[in-house]
């Protein structure tokens, strides 16, 4: 977050997989929609309109929810892989916010056992 601060960026992408997650919180809709919620307020970002979450999926390889949640500053979404218990979630937002925390609280909420993050700084 300093860094975006003190080079003046756009906006912060931060994409984090998470993986070996709990299948039933990865598979319940109303799960998830608190998790937006909650993470919203953790990293104090303002929702726009309500969270999508869609399951759908023919192949089981990509068959899962997907979720989107429209914030004023941008966007949050995942997609949540049934096959791999795994959590795909991309968060970006001209407002600056931590992506260690949004890591850690996401990793917790699912209990991933492990995750990768990759911030991208927009300029």
């Amino acid at each position: 977050m300093e860094q975006a601060r003190a080079q003046a960026v756009w906006g912060i992408a931060s994409s984090i997989d998470i993986y070996d997650c709990d299948p039933a919180r990865i598979r319940d809709a109303d799960y998830i929609r608190r998790f937006v919620v909650e993470l919203c307020d953790l990293i104090e970002m303002k929702r726009f309109g309500e969270t999508q979450v869609v399951h759908f999926g023919e192949d089981e390889r990509v068959a899962g929810y997907s979720m989107v949640q429209l914030i004023e500053t941008s966007l949050i979404s995942a997609h949540f892989a049934n096959l791999t218990n795994a959590v795909y979630l991309d968060v970006f937002s001209c407002k600056p916010y931590d992506p260690e925390i949004v890591r850690g609280f996401s990793q917790e909420t699912f209990a991933g056992k492990s995750s990768v993050l990759n911030v991208n700084l927009r300029q």
